[in-house]
């Protein structure tokens, strides 16, 4: 038996289309290509939103960290004491100003972001996006590497402001 007649070989060979539906097939796509289809996923954030809602999540670590780091220099009797105090306060300054500019353009945006709970290694996050809501956790493990990270960063842009 040849391969038409097989299972459904039958129509599978045939591929021919009467001129009449080629033209509605055609006239149907022209139309959809027109129309505007609806952004169903408007109101998801983008990747660069959800870049401002982990830091309006991190920064406020960030500076715990150096606050308490800041406290403890200022307690010691280090001969560099004032160098310490006065470096992490322009540090403290400059988040300061990052996490300023975070706030601002998430209300630009209309992101609302809350903190929901800290459990002993992690911290979840929920966050409202012009209607669209979600939530994420961080591990403790992961914020002090990031932690780390940004402090450098913010380490060599104050390096960077003495030097220039």
């Amino acid at each position: 038996m040849s391969k038409k007649l097989e299972g459904n070989g039958l129509w599978e060979s045939s591929r021919m289309m009467l001129p009449e539906h080629r033209e509605q097939l055609l006239k149907l796509r022209r139309e959809s290509a027109e129309t505007p289809q609806p952004n169903i996923r408007k109101n998801v954030p983008t990747p660069e939103e959800i870049n401002l809602v982990r830091d309006y999540a991190i920064l406020p670590i960030i500076l715990s960290i150096i606050e308490n780091n800041r406290r403890s220099i200022e307690g010691s009797t280090n001969s560099l004491r004032k160098l310490y105090v006065r470096s992490a306060s322009a540090l403290l300054d400059l988040i300061h100003a990052d996490l300023a500019r975070v706030r601002k353009t998430l209300r630009q945006r209309n992101i609302k972001v809350y903190e929901e709970e800290r459990i002993d290694n992690m911290i979840s996050f929920r966050f409202n996006c012009r209607g669209y809501e979600d939530q994420f956790t961080m591990i403790r493990d992961i914020i002090r590497a990031e932690a780390s990270v940004r402090i450098s960063k913010y380490i060599t842009i104050l390096f960077q402001k003495i030097n220039d």
